[in-house]
């Protein structure tokens, strides 16, 4: 119980720190509220699921190939700087009556969620080196139902966060006035196209260096 407890709290340290996705779920909770800003965790933690098998299956390294690795760079490039861009114009639409509803899709919360953790080239590395090195050590000591309720753990703990992430969100756009949501979703997009800026430099460099 204990182990399949610290498996959790991995879960929730690997998404603690602030990147792309928790960028777009801050934006989507003050704009939509809950359910909108979880949509976007289930969706980056769909595709993380995604290389979570890959990494199982051993079919990670078909994604080390130098143009596969460009191709993933500029598509999340694109992917974020489109969504903060995105965030960053609809700001000014950002009204009282907005915040009380969304009329948004839930699926292109989801969409833009899975994309933008499929096509980030971070998760490849960071599900092959952190998960990679789990799964190795876990498969010597442990029967492979372990090794499957251990991985369930971990992406509870990712659920975890993402809950969390999103009820707080939720619960801040009930007390800040209209100036600062607009402000709040002004850095989010910025912090989404310095993501995808910095996405677009490391395929340049892979491209052409």
């Amino acid at each position: 119980m204990n182990i399949f407890v610290g498996y959790i709290f991995l879960g929730l340290s690997l998404s603690a720190p602030i990147g792309p996705i928790n960028a777009a779920q801050l934006d989507k909770g003050l704009r939509g509220g809950f359910l909108h800003a979880w949509a976007v965790g289930l969706g980056a933690v769909s595709a993380d699921i995604i290389y979570m098998l890959l990494v199982y299956f051993g079919m990670i390294h078909l994604l080390d190939a130098p143009f596969v690795k460009a191709f993933l760079w500029l598509f999340g490039f694109f992917v974020l700087v489109y969504t903060g861009v995105e965030s960053i114009k609809s700001s000014g639409e950002i009204s009282v009556a907005e915040m009380r509803g969304s009329e948004a899709s839930l699926f292109k919360s989801f969409l833009s969620g899975f994309l933008m953790s499929l096509f980030n080239p971070l998760s490849i590395l960071f599900w092959l080196g952190i998960y990679g090195s789990i799964l190795a050590e876990a498969a010597s000591q442990y029967p492979m139902h372990q090794l499957l309720l251990y991985s369930g753990a971990i992406v509870l703990g990712i659920l975890l966060w993402d809950v969390t992430m999103a009820a707080a969100s939720s619960i801040f756009r009930k007390f800040l006035t209209v100036r600062v949501l607009k402000a709040i979703s002004v850095c989010s997009g910025l912090s989404l196209v310095g993501f995808g800026f910095y996405f677009g430099v490391q395929a340049v460099k892979l491209l052409f260096l």
